[in-house]
């Protein structure tokens, strides 16, 4: 079988830069996708971080002018990576977030910062690069949207393939029309069949309607994007392109993510043997200043804090988790209001709750070795990775039936448990008295220690890698390129 050549284009990337789970799954799948014959080079732009790692890097192409200064793509390795790197630092060399300033507002010319990004995906696919031209373009978020656009509207017959890669339909990269022309797209664009987008220019919305198939990162998420309460306005476009769209489950690096050898735990372990766990909550427990109790069942999110993961309900629920003799460990940013809730929870419950307002990732790790049980009480969530940890580690799931949590979680009711198949505990509709039902029927399993046991050896036997999504993208991909070849 012939090795298949495909770009991927994403804003951040892990191990380089991280927000959120889209770093997660760049940085992931291309070493999947090596044993199905794809070979991935991952483009992203040259943030500081991701420059400062590209030391050796190779130029292998050059503009003039792109968007308001000069350019070069590098080529470049990290850690089993190949990427090209977008040096463009009049749009990419300062102080801040991918996508925010130091002052918490989006850089007011994220417009352009990631129109050149599109820019240059679309000129590696026309074949930039001697000696390379990718089969497909896969683009990530609406960060890489315009990518698809590019090449539509240059060479519709002559571009690769393209795919659009939902991770969050919530953010959607919307624009002044005025741009139109600054961007380098066409004016025959701004229609309703091309960029055009409730007035002005979609970034998303033009990756969502030019890409050749659509995917999002689970099949309930997929499902829930083409109704109106989950299509965020763009639920009318998901249906007219269904048989377009598929939902392709999000999977988790299990040689980062294993408890066996993980650097950051305090004592590693296996499904043999989860006692060092033990040693891992009291270390969890220290950390966050919490009652070094073995007794209390410990809850944890590791979370962005938003309205999103629905943590205002989890606010609200926190009298019944007290009242259950429980604890509670918070490790996430964001919103002030949730990150106010929380501080003054923690100041009203010494020993009891305790948080840490920032991301940690040997944080994060630890939480999963030591916690015993995740709770993700999010109102819509595409896939999640953090479930998939915990699996992975031994800790149970407590989640909302959305999304990608649906599709990951076996609910622990009678026949589920009695069959043997539970992993965790669902709960539904997203509101603030069922999740409370939650936390006191995850308790109730807690202190059956047997049955507990079973929830924690059937989620780490769950197969969470890479491996079968990796399969499922490589088969898309062929497709694609025999229609195009067709």
């Amino acid at each position: 079988m012939k090795t298949l050549e495909v770009l991927s284009v994403a804003s951040e990337v892990y191990p380089l830069l991280k927000t959120g789970g889209l770093a997660d799954v760049v940085g992931a799948l291309p070493g999947a996708l090596k044993d199905e014959r794809v070979r991935v080079r991952t483009l992203v732009p040259g943030y500081p971080a991701v420059m400062a790692a590209a030391k050796r890097a190779k130029p292998v192409a050059a503009f003039d002018h792109l968007f308001g200064g000069p350019a070069r793509l590098l080529a470049a390795r990290h850690e089993g990576l190949e990427l090209l790197v977008l040096d463009a630092p009049h749009r990419f060399g300062r102080h801040g977030g991918p996508y925010v300033g130091p002052d918490g507002r989006d850089w007011p010319d994220n417009a352009f910062r990631f129109a050149a990004l599109a820019r240059a995906a679309a000129d590696v696919g026309l074949g930039l690069i001697p000696d390379y031209r990718p089969q497909v373009v896969h683009a990530h978020d609406w960060q890489a949207g315009l990518a698809a656009a590019y090449l539509h509207y240059d060479a519709p017959a002559t571009r690769p393939a393209t795919v659009m890669t939902v991770h969050n339909l919530a953010f959607q990269g919307q624009f002044a029309k005025e741009l139109l022309a600054p961007l380098g797209l066409p004016a025959n664009a701004f229609t309703h069949d091309g960029v055009e987008y409730y007035g002005d220019i979609g970034f998303l919305k033009a990756g969502l309607r030019l890409s050749d198939h659509i995917t999002t990162v689970s099949p309930s998420y997929a499902a829930e994007i083409c109704t109106p309460g989950g299509g965020m306005g763009l639920d009318g476009l998901l249906r007219g392109r269904a048989d377009r769209l598929s939902g392709i489950l999000n999977g988790i690096d299990t040689t980062v993510w294993n408890p066996g050898d993980d650097p950051f735990l305090a004592a590693t372990y296996g499904p043999d043997d989860l006692s060092p766990r033990g040693v891992d909550k009291a270390e969890m427990q220290a950390r966050f200043g919490l009652d070094i109790d073995p007794r209390a069942p410990l809850f944890f999110v590791v979370s962005r804090l938003s309205w999103q993961k629905g943590l205002d309900l989890l606010l609200q629920a926190v009298p019944t988790l007290i009242a259950e003799g429980a604890q509670l460990a918070v490790l996430g940013t964001g919103d002030a209001a949730l990150r106010s809730g929380f501080a003054a929870a923690e100041a009203a419950h010494p020993g009891r709750i305790g948080c840490v307002f920032d991301y940690d990732e040997g944080l994060a790790h630890l939480m999963q070795g030591g916690g015993d049980a995740l709770l993700v009480p999010s109102r819509f969530e595409p896939c999640g990775l953090t479930q998939l940890n915990a699996l992975r580690y031994g800790a149970v799931p407590v989640v909302s039936r959305v999304g990608g949590l649906s599709d990951t979680v076996i609910d622990a009711g009678p026949m589920a448990i009695a069959a043997g198949s539970a992993t965790g505990v669902q709960f539904a509709p997203v509101q603030v008295e069922m999740l409370e039902a939650a936390l006191r029927r995850a308790v109730a399993l807690w202190r059956e220690p047997g049955v507990w046991r079973r929830l924690q050896h059937n989620g780490m036997a769950t197969d969470v890698s890479w491996r079968e999504p990796a399969r499922a993208y490589a088969a898309l991909y062929r497709n694609l390129i025999a229609e195009r070849a067709g």
